[in-house]
């Protein structure tokens, strides 16, 4: 059994605007130490998956961007797609590349923008998965126990039964839920949080698209294998011309009866907003995060971004101030999730550069 991983880095990151561009999106910028995003990401798969079977899926936007910083990675696994069409094309695409490799391989399918901490028990747990998945052809996700009645997660329902140690079938999907839901998953004990990471054998996962998706999976059926030859990259360029976005949680996770969920043992968030930057992050006595040359007053709980300019704050509770080179957004914490609103008014107003 061979492991690949398929590090999914097609998002815009609109809820980190301004930091995060479209041409510099929040998976190839540095918001926790020196490290990208993507490249912590590529660098907690080492000793599990070596470099050559490490693939990323991107946009042709970010394609340079991505080489530049992973120069371990061969430029034929870094797969540019035309656009977005959400995660089941980009799974499919990625699983037809590598089965046409390894047809009895792993697969490990991650987000590129996620922060996990104790990267040992990650790796472990990972692995445990993957022995699993080959032995059983079941497809599995990872569940984080929810730790607070979170909105902004899609939440997953497990039977009770363990059907190997920490591995349990899954009941149902739920999506994000409202407040009231939320608080009722947390107190029932059996709900996790969908952490959008996914294994399983890859010839499985195919069979499971064309069972669930046989639409979608027949669009795939003319395109040109290996990654490497020439007319790979027209033949994707005419798939995804034609076919519909889907996620692979609507398209098969919620279908599927070969569905496991593994419960983490590590710290982990989907760094979904400067909200969660905020919460990551160490504060000092009076609950502030500041980065940069930052004057602050009567300020209390907030966090300031400013590595360009001098910025002083007064008499200021609960806020983010995020200070670029060209913008400032000024945003109450518990509002965090709607700076992706700035980004849909930049875009309608033409004011691109901004974007």
């Amino acid at each position: 059994m061979k492991i690949y991983a398929v590090i999914m880095a097609g998002g815009v990151g609109s809820r980190f605007w301004p930091r995060s561009r479209e041409r510099k999106p929040k998976q190839l910028i540095n918001i926790f130490g020196e490290n990208s995003l993507i490249q912590n990401t590529v660098n907690r798969l080492n000793g599990l998956v070596p470099h050559e079977n490490v693939f990323i899926i991107t946009n042709k936007f970010h394609k340079e961007e991505i080489l530049n910083q992973l120069e371990n990675i061969n430029p034929d696994n870094v797969i540019a797609e035309p656009v977005g069409r959400n995660t089941a094309p980009c799974i499919l695409l990625a699983s037809k590349v590598i089965y046409q490799l390894d047809k009895d391989s792993v697969c490990l399918v991650l987000p590129a923008d996620h922060l996990i901490k104790e990267e040992e028990n990650f790796r472990e747990t990972l692995k445990k998965a993957a022995d699993y998945a080959y032995s059983s052809e079941n497809v599995l996700t990872i569940g984080i126990s929810p730790t607070r009645p979170e909105t902004g997660y899609g939440y997953i329902q497990i039977e009770s039964k363990e059907i190997s140690p920490r591995i349990h079938p899954v009941k149902t999907f739920a999506e994000k839920p409202n407040y009231a839901t939320a608080v009722r998953f947390l107190e029932s004990g059996d709900f996790y949080w969908n952490s959008g990471m996914f294994i399983w054998k890859t010839e499985v996962i195919l069979q499971e698209l064309k069972k669930h998706l046989p639409e979608l999976y027949k669009d795939f059926s003319d395109l040109v294998l290996p990654a490497s030859d020439p007319g790979f990259e027209s033949s994707v360029e005419k798939i995804y011309g034609s076919i519909r976005g889907i996620s692979i949680d609507y398209g098969v996770m919620e279908k599927s009866e070969k569905v496991s969920l593994i419960k983490s043992n590590f710290i982990w968030s989907d760094v979904g907003s400067w909200e969660e930057v905020y919460q990551l992050s160490e504060k000092n006595g009076t609950g502030n995060v500041f980065e940069g040359t930052v004057y602050a007053d009567s300020t209390l709980d907030s966090f300031v971004y400013s590595p360009d300019k001098f910025t002083a704050i007064i008499g200021a509770e609960n806020l983010l101030v995020i200070n670029t080179k060209d913008s400032l957004l000024v945003c109450r914490r518990d509002k965090a999730q709607d700076v992706k609103k700035v980004v849909e008014f930049l875009k309608e107003h033409k004011l691109d550069d901004l974007v």
